[in-house]
């Protein structure tokens, strides 16, 4: 009997990280249309990023829509089967409607089977701030942590997780109606992006506006030093739609202020470079206390 976290596709981990961890997770994948086509976000595995990106460079605008609780269901069963308790973490409700088919197939499996243990976890996270809370949750695992342990720790840590989101393509975040037509158009001509990150409420909100893509990652480098300080970072995610070169930068830039364990590079899923466009950078990391909300 073991501990095993299911998630989505919008926590954006790479999908060599998802195999070598199929035993103790499950990746479900988040339905997307694209030009009238549906497709299933697998992280790219035959959904390539490739394809995706290209189709999106070159004008197209995809959409996404909540998976639905029998594919929650068939992961419970599955997990159920083996004998493993569930920690299913997902995507922010104040993001997407599928933490509710996460629970409603939670209950649904219940009556099934009324002795396992599952637990959803609405992270009011997403892309790679949920990605880093599963990420750690995995390493939890490896260490052996109990499973009531291991979800309280999950619980007190989800507003620890810091995620910071450096925009390039506003028409996507104007399309999904998250700024308004004329902040587009102003904010293209001048080369003014937002710095988005996720509200309290779960809720993706603009934080500020930087002009100039090395003031962005110089903003996002300096959000570690004040939520973590002087401590060296255990892990930094970075994430990236499609701009490898502005993220190998970024992790440039942060080891040569910090020294953390690890840096990870991630390209960000179709789930997610849908919403946000292509060229988003962001960067992820575990905070020492609770991380700020906007006000």
């Amino acid at each position: 009997m073991g501990i095993h976290i299911i998630t989505d596709t919008s926590c954006d981990l790479a999908l060599d990280y998802a195999k070598a961890n199929t035993s103790k997770l499950t990746v479900l994948g988040m339905p997307i249309e694209l030009d009238g086509v549906g497709y299933i976000d697998d992280l790219g595995e035959t959904f390539t990023h490739d394809f995706f990106y290209k189709q999106m460079r070159e004008g197209t605008f995809p959409s996404t829509s909540q998976i639905n609780p029998m594919t929650y269901e068939e992961a419970y069963t599955k997990a159920i089967n083996k004998g493993d308790d569930i920690i299913c973490i997902g995507l922010s409700s104040g993001l997407s409607n599928t933490i509710n088919s996460a629970i409603l197939a939670m209950h649904n499996i219940k009556e099934q089977y009324p002795d396992a243990k599952i637990k959803v976890v609405d992270t009011l996270a997403g892309s790679i701030g949920l990605g880093m809370l599963v990420y750690l949750t995995i390493e939890k695992i490896n260490e052996g942590i109990e499973y009531d342990i291991l979800a309280q720790w999950i619980e007190d840590s989800k507003l620890k997780i810091n995620h910071w989101f450096a925009i390039d393509d506003l028409d996507h975040l104007k399309k999904g109606g998250r700024i308004p037509p004329a902040m587009a158009i102003i904010g293209t001509a001048l080369k003014v992006k937002p710095i988005l990150t996720v509200r309290h409420n779960g809720k993706l909100e603009a934080y500020t506006k930087i002009r100039g893509r090395n003031k962005s990652i110089n903003f996002l480098v300096s959000k570690l030093e004040q939520h973590i300080g002087q401590a060296v970072p255990k892990v930094v995610m970075i994430g990236h739609a499609d701009c490898i070169e502005d993220a190998e930068k970024l992790a440039r830039a942060i080891l040569g202020k910090y020294k953390p364990q690890e840096i990870i590079i991630t390209k960000l899923s179709q789930t997610i470079a849908t919403h946000v466009g292509v060229g988003m950078l962001a960067v992820s990391f575990l905070g020492e206390h609770v991380r700020e909300d906007i006000v």
